[in-house]
């Protein structure tokens, strides 16, 4: 089986790749290109697998202090300046890797209505390789937002006028709208620490019935993280293929979550799709990474991030700073934390989460914000219509701009 480490690098094998490496290995092509240019030759170019992932997308500056949202002060360290995302070595893609068919059944070169339900938007386009493109202006913020009422019931027959999107406590103007499954590129973490040994028989029975009640066309990977991440899984739709990735417990070490998690969002920065979501399952508080949580909240709090969905595994003596950790990934992506009383509950919840993903409304905008303007941007949704009392939606409550342009 192939594997490869996540955190601040990435590798497929137990045998180390260290980051030196990839860099010596993208230097050396870069001066054989050059040379072959001098001597007036037609040089050979790296492959796109060598080069296209030798770095995350550069952070933005940190953000004014009246902007920037504050984390809870149990779950943070001394403020830092948010560093640039970890550097990662690529992986040769997986064969025969899921490339996914329209779920609405139409052919793969087909352009769905732009008329979305109750409302109106431009809707994604479908590659002839099967894959989701919405598209979107410059500098349009997406958004996917869950609406639910007073019941904690999922509400799904609002329209676009039945929205307020604020940016910064200042209305913006929705361009897209639409209430449809589209595919999303998922990670599943999952805790393979030695606490997690008689764990991981159910939590891996909960991930795989997460990924067969989702749509048939997400790419998902798997992450399995002690005291470094490893990626067991790449991208892939075989559920045979996920199911050994799981089943492929060590059970040692420490919990490096902060560094798995940094490392599976520029993961997914490589799936075409633009939903991205993750996954994470744990019983502890972190304790072996390099990264701080004020670094992984910053990195999940890119625009365009992933939604985060957490289950917590955890006794009372370790229960405080890892559920404020769980609870602060979860808010700032749109996402939700669990906290099981048991270890049965987590099937259940498994699929609570597949039905979330797969019933949310994707929403755009252009932000009035300048674009000069930088630091963090507080993202408020409302929705309000006849024949609900109170509505609430979740959805992630702000970004740091930067990654901007056509998004897939």
């Amino acid at each position: 089986m192939s594997m490869q480490k996540l955190g601040t690098t990435l590798r497929r094998s137990r045998a180390p790749i260290r980051v030196v490496s990839g860099f010596l290995f993208l230097i050396a092509g870069l001066s054989w290109v050059c040379f072959g240019q001098v001597q007036g030759t037609a040089a050979q170019q790296p492959s796109a697998s060598q080069t296209q992932n030798a770095g995350g997308p550069a952070a933005n500056a940190a953000s004014s202090p009246a902007q920037q949202e504050q984390l809870p002060p149990e779950a943070l360290g001394p403020s830092t300046n948010p560093p640039p995302p970890p550097p990662v070595v690529e992986a040769p893609p997986t064969p025969g890797a899921n490339t996914g068919q329209p779920a609405n059944g139409q052919p793969p070169n087909a352009q769905p209505s732009g008329q979305a339900q109750g409302g109106q938007g431009r809707g994604p386009t479908a590659t002839n390789e099967g894959i989701y493109v919405f598209t979107a202006e410059a500098r349009e913020v997406m958004l996917h937002a869950t609406v639910i009422d007073e019941r904690n019931r999922l509400v799904m027959d609002l329209t676009k006028p039945d929205f307020t999107v604020y940016e910064n406590d200042q209305p913006q103007t929705i361009r897209l709208f639409r209430r449809e499954d589209f595919p999303v590129a998922m990670g599943i973490l999952v805790d393979n620490s030695g606490s997690m040994r008689e764990k991981r028989e159910e939590v891996n029975k909960a991930a795989l019935n997460l990924v067969r009640s989702s749509n048939k066309d997400d790419q998902v990977f798997v992450v399995n993280f002690s005291d470094e991440p490893i990626l067991d899984q790449d991208f892939t739709a075989d559920i045979h293929k996920l199911q050994g990735a799981l089943e492929h417990v060590e059970a040692r070490g420490g919990t490096a979550l902060y560094d798995a998690i940094v490392a599976a969002c520029d993961h997914l920065t490589e799936s075409k799709l633009q939903r991205k979501v993750l996954f994470v399952v744990t019983d502890g508080e972190d304790d072996a990474s390099q990264e701080s949580i004020e670094e992984a909240v910053h990195r999940v709090s890119q625009e365009n991030g992933p939604v985060i969905y957490a289950i917590g595994l955890l006794g009372d003596e370790k229960s405080r700073k890892a559920k404020r950790a769980l609870e602060t990934f979860a808010q700032r992506t749109g996402g939700i934390a669990f906290f099981p009383p048991t270890l049965t509950d987590v099937d259940e919840i498994s699929s609570s989460v597949a039905h979330d993903i797969r019933n949310q409304y994707t929403i755009s905008y252009v932000p009035t914000t300048p674009k000069s303007a930088g630091g963090y941007r507080a993202i408020r949704v409302e929705a309000h219509a006849p024949g609900h009392k109170k509505l609430t939606v979740r959805t992630r409550s702000g970004y740091y701009p930067g990654q901007e342009g056509t998004m897939k």
